[in-house]
């Protein structure tokens, strides 16, 4: 087995879904106001320590990681689902540096300990949030 004990990645939190545009519809309301939903929150990215690991083997030829983008939201005030975190699991005593700014992240001494490298995205707004008394 190699050892590896530096790596480059890149890493893309998921986009928040977008909201929903619609109107209500029912048989004898002639006019029904808006009903969209909110889109969904966009997935982060975690990296955590596991005391099992104790090489970066994993991620010398996956390199570009992506969580889940949340889902768009529906009508009938339905909001769409969040997407998936996606959790990338490093050995003890990993430091993550951000390659741009040089800047440490974070260091993971201890197993089990989980740092959040990029956020979600926001989700969108439906039209029901933009709805006025008149």
């Amino acid at each position: 087995m190699k050892f590896v004990d530096e790596v480059s990645i890149v890493v893309k939190a998921g986009d928040g879904g977008n909201g929903c545009m619609s109107f209500r519809r029912e048989k004898f309301i002639e006019f029904g106001g808006p009903n969209g939903g909110d889109g969904g929150d966009g997935g982060s990215i975690y990296m955590e320590a596991d005391i099992n690991l104790n090489t970066l083997v994993d991620y010398r030829y996956t390199r570009r990681f992506n969580a889940q983008r949340g889902e768009n939201g529906r009508g009938a005030d339905c909001t769409g689902a969040g997407g998936e975190d996606t959790i990338l699991k490093v050995p003890v005593g990993t430091t993550i540096i951000d390659a741009d700014t040089q800047e440490v992240i974070g260091d993971l001494t201890e197993d089990g300990q989980r740092i959040r490298v990029v956020e979600g995205g926001w989700h969108g707004l439906g039209n029901t949030r933009f709805k006025s008394s008149t």
